[in-house]
């Protein structure tokens, strides 16, 4: 949602005749794409003048003869309304697994405040003026870490492909969606790099990955930070995207931790709301969700929440809090299956403390190899 987030940030200000160039890695293959745009929190309709897809080059370069102008029902510009989404139409673009693709908006006017994920951890580039056929980056002078917009890449097979393949339709029903917080979005992964969690676990697993992780976002309260609550964002961020079989659940520690860090001198102003939360609030929630994806006929995997000591998230009711809810993950039989963050990041010398090899610096995050650790993790419990 629109805010200050971490700079530097173009979401207060928005856009006016200005083209964005957004740099996404798709984990599934195909021949044909499309994208997905949210105006999840504007108050007002926001006008598309045009978009285009291309394969990525370099930064803001594209690879020369792959760029393709996007049509949305037809038409070359689009209007997406206040608080709603909007699918483009599909184009014909051959990708590879794991291969990235650059989204370009060209806005004419003046979008106002503009719905965006803070930490996308990939660069955006900004040009003002119409760039979004050029396959040079000279005029994309301006950069930051966010996406705007862009809700989604969808990469399918068209009937010819899907044919050849013995593919039983254009989408596929094998994907796995990632589900959490900071320690799904990559929080602690090096940027531009694609070692978020979600990336390591397409690379191991061959299958589509989607993460739907948010930094900061709290399983029972909405914040003005860090979005709505992990129960009211499930049905759009998991269970409306297209070709899923599995959805890995791993959520809680900002609200155990929020509590505690509020206890501090000058606690940080972004870790709001922070009531001290219950193991019983967090099982009800955790309840929901199992049903919500039962009720689509999804796998519910849950994870255990990492090893934080040391933390501005940990103390006394953290530690029995966490400890509690992660017995009842691995006990409870209520998720079809379970992966244990918690013992496979877990210190040696300290099982609170998280393994100084997989940690970032702040205790809380792993680093690339704990996310790779993690991914592991999840690929053994999926059986691969």
């Amino acid at each position: 949602m629109p805010s200050t987030g971490f700079t530097p940030n173009w979401s207060q200000e928005g856009f006016s005749h200005q083209s964005v160039r957004q740099v996404v890695r798709a984990t599934k293959g195909g021949d044909v794409i499309r994208i997905r745009l949210s105006n999840a929190y504007g108050t007002s309709p926001m006008n598309i003048t045009g978009a285009t897809i291309a394969r990525t080059a370099q930064g803001a370069a594209v690879e020369k003869g792959s760029v393709r102008r996007l049509t949305f029902d037809g038409r070359g510009s689009a209007e997406v309304p206040a608080h709603g989404e909007l699918r483009s139409d599909a184009t014909g673009l051959r990708l590879k697994r794991l291969e990235s693709v650059t989204v370009t908006l060209y806005l004419a006017g003046t979008t106002g405040p503009a719905t965006f994920h803070s930490q996308g951890w990939a660069d955006t580039y900004r040009a003002d003026g119409d760039h979004r056929s050029d396959t040079a980056a000279r005029a994309y002078t301006s950069r930051t870490q966010s996406w705007y917009y862009l809700s989604g890449v969808e990469v399918g097979a068209s009937q010819g492909e899907a044919s050849a393949q013995g593919a039983g339709g254009p989408t596929g029903h094998d994907g796995i969606v990632v589900f959490g917080d900071s320690l799904t979005d990559g929080f602690g992964s090096t940027p531009r790099t694609n070692r978020r969690y979600s990336d390591a676990l397409a690379e191991l697993t061959g299958r589509p990955v989607v993460n739907a992780g948010i930094g900061g976002n709290l399983v029972l309260n909405d914040s003005a930070w860090f979005g709505e609550r992990a129960t009211a964002r499930f049905r759009r961020d998991v269970l409306d995207q297209p070709g899923i079989s599995t959805v890995v659940i791993l959520q809680g520690v900002n609200d155990i931790g929020f509590s505690e860090a509020a206890t501090r001198p000058d606690p940080p102003a972004t870790y709001k709301p922070a009531p001290t939360v219950s193991s019983r609030e967090l099982i009800a929630a955790y309840r929901e969700l199992i049903h919500a994806a039962h009720t689509r006929g999804l796998e519910a995997v849950g994870a255990t929440l990492l090893p934080f000591k040391g933390s501005d998230h940990w103390g006394p009711h953290a530690a029995r809090v966490s400890n509690e809810v992660n017995d009842w993950i691995r006990h409870a039989g209520e998720f079809d299956a379970y992966v244990d963050f918690d013992k496979a990041l877990a210190a040696p010398s300290d099982p609170d403390r998280l393994d100084p090899a997989y940690a970032d610096e702040d205790a809380l995050h792993p680093n690339d190899t704990g996310y790779r650790v993690m991914a592991g993790a999840v690929a053994r419990a999926l059986g691969h």
